[in-house]
């Protein structure tokens, strides 16, 4: 029991350090919780613009009978498709400027490669 006994008082320091620590980190990562978003700070009203004129779009289709074929092709073929135009065309991909990209299949017989050395 006496040896116990003198662990633990030796171990009194560690466990305060030990504590210290743990309490440090909590209080840290709560405190900046999105320390690491720092890189963009994207604007309240960036999105908008877009967004209402979607709504606008969408509140005269809710009033109006359904379209004919002629007007639903002519509004398709101004973008990407009828309800988007060419919003955000180029941050889509497609094989125009995909050239360069590697296939799911190239990026596993790489990672392959690596894994076996060969």
């Amino acid at each position: 029991m006496k040896i116990v006994a003198s662990v633990l008082s030796v171990l009194r320091p560690v466990r305060v350090l030990v504590v210290a620590f743990t309490c440090a980190l909590l209080l840290f990562s709560n405190a900046f919780p999105a320390f690491a978003m720092d890189s963009y700070q994207s604007n309240p009203t960036e999105g908008t613009t877009q967004l209402l004129d979607i709504q606008r779009k969408t509140d005269e289709a809710a009033k109006e009978p359904p379209q004919g074929l002629k007007k639903v092709q002519k509004e398709s073929n101004q973008g990407l498709n009828e309800v988007q135009g060419a919003a955000d065309i180029d941050k889509q991909k497609r094989p125009e400027n995909s050239q360069g990209a590697t296939s799911v299949e190239e990026n596993v017989k790489n990672l392959l490669e690596k894994v076996t050395g060969k």
